[in-house]
């Protein structure tokens, strides 16, 4: 049986954290921007699953080149219930979410709604998790929510999407909305359950399952004939160059700062992704509001991922907060992988 262990700790430098931060969210951006290119000329669901297969074939790669790694993707697979559960949560649910709604409402508007996974994050862990937070915590999350909410209308009003229907609008909304309640939960889930194992040996067994789902869904329902070459070289890609990484990277944020920390991280994203559709001439620029209300929603970024841990609480297992997470007593050492 799995147990509830606690965050390891972790051996590196005080820039690694910002740098794997960093990097991530660049790669978000991009793969936002490519999902939004490719779902206009093919079906969500097999970018979807497209994406996740490419991932899985690279992360497997680089996990079969380490012995030790080869080992513990073995433990990870024998978890059968919990690689199904973490697939359905972060994989299947999550991008089928996403990209439906990506293909009905863009990727900018989906952009935003995954920006809220803090919020969500915040009272999953709180009433579900017994995850302590702090009242910096909550101001933070609640700038940023607002001042996403803020850019919505701001950017809406200045005729973003003016083409979208209102049955449009709501239909994307729910279903990008929806994925993100399961990713997190995932990234609770996800700590709880394959904490003891490196990120790259836990995530083939994990997005295996989630291929396997994706596809039986595509091969089910999705028709493959209008489907172009250069949309196939593109869904590669997206897995390959971006996906992957960003897999590796926020697995490995998750277990050294907690899901809270890297979901907060997601919050710059929607106004990367903005900026970069007005780069490439698909939205008009953003005007003076929005970019007020991207540095507020920066600064509540900063607000909810700073601060000192809460005063006089326990810190065992899950509950660990992540200020602390690299400094409970008897956690591992992380495995190196290169």
């Amino acid at each position: 049986m799995v147990t509830d262990g606690p965050p390891r700790t972790h051996r590196g430098g005080l820039l690694v954290v910002p740098a794997l931060s960093v990097l991530m969210i660049a790669l978000l951006a991009a793969g936002w921007l490519l999902a939004g290119h490719l779902v206009d000329g093919a079906p969500p669901l097999l970018v979807a699953a497209g994406r996740t297969a490419a991932s899985f074939a690279v992360i497997t790669v680089v996990a079969l080149l380490h012995p030790r790694l080869r080992s513990e993707a073995r433990t990870a697979t024998a978890r059968g219930g919990s690689v199904a559960l973490l697939a359905f949560l972060g994989f299947f649910a999550y991008y089928s979410g996403t990209l439906l709604g990506t293909g009905f409402i863009g990727a900018s508007r989906v952009g935003l709604i995954v920006s809220l996974l803090p919020c969500l994050t915040f009272v999953i862990g709180a009433l579900a998790f017994r995850e302590p937070s702090t009242r910096r915590k909550v101001l933070g999350t609640v700038l940023a929510v607002v001042a996403a909410f803020g850019y919505a209308l701001a950017d809406a009003s200045a005729g973003e999407a003016s083409g979208t229907g209102g049955g449009a609008l709501v239909s994307g909304g729910l279903l990008a909305l929806g994925g993100t309640f399961t990713y997190a939960v995932y990234g609770y889930v996800y700590r709880r359950r394959m904490a003891d194992l490196s990120p790259v040996a836990s995530l083939p067994a994990i997005t295996g399952a989630g291929t396997v789902m994706l596809g039986l869904t595509v091969v089910l329902f999705v028709p493959l004939g209008g489907v172009s070459p250069a949309d196939w070289g593109g869904i590669a890609a997206l897995g390959v160059l971006l996906t992957a990484p960003v897999f590796l990277i926020s697995h490995e944020l998750i277990l050294r700062k907690g899901p809270l920390f890297t979901s907060a991280l997601a919050l710059v994203v929607p106004f990367l992704v903005r900026l970069g559709e007005w780069a490439l001439g698909r939205e008009t620029a953003p005007g003076p509001l929005v970019l007020l209300l991207l540095l507020l929603c920066a600064g509540g970024v900063w607000l909810t991922i700073g601060g000192a841990p809460a005063p006089g609480r326990a810190t065992t297992g899950a509950a660990e907060d992540e200020e602390s997470a690299g400094e409970t007593a008897g956690a591992r050492t992380r495995q190196e992988t290169s």
